[in-house]
């Protein structure tokens, strides 16, 4: 037996359901990407924060080096030579 090929009927609730489909899947996006940049934002903040210190840091035993250099220039040596090892 063959049956005829009706179009499904549509109700008033298909495109409602459409709706609140697309309405949930923009909320479930935007919760997440406030929890990912949230969580990067705090991440990046603390790269940041050590990347300055690091810089502080660098800084400090630039100028003491330098000073080393300046005022001992035996004992910078010393150092250079601890610092990189050996020579061959």
């Amino acid at each position: 037996m063959f049956r005829a090929k009706f179009p499904p009927r549509r109700s008033v609730r298909d495109p409602m359901r459409t709706v609140a489909s697309i309405a949930v899947v923009a909320l479930i996006g935007y919760v997440a990407i406030k929890i990912v940049f949230g969580v990067a934002g705090g991440v990046m903040g603390l790269l940041i924060s050590l990347a300055w210190f690091a810089l502080k840091v660098a800084l400090v035993a630039g100028l003491l080096y330098w000073l080393l250099t300046v005022f001992s220039p035996e004992t910078a040596r010393k150092v250079r030579e601890a610092i990189r090892g050996e020579s061959l």
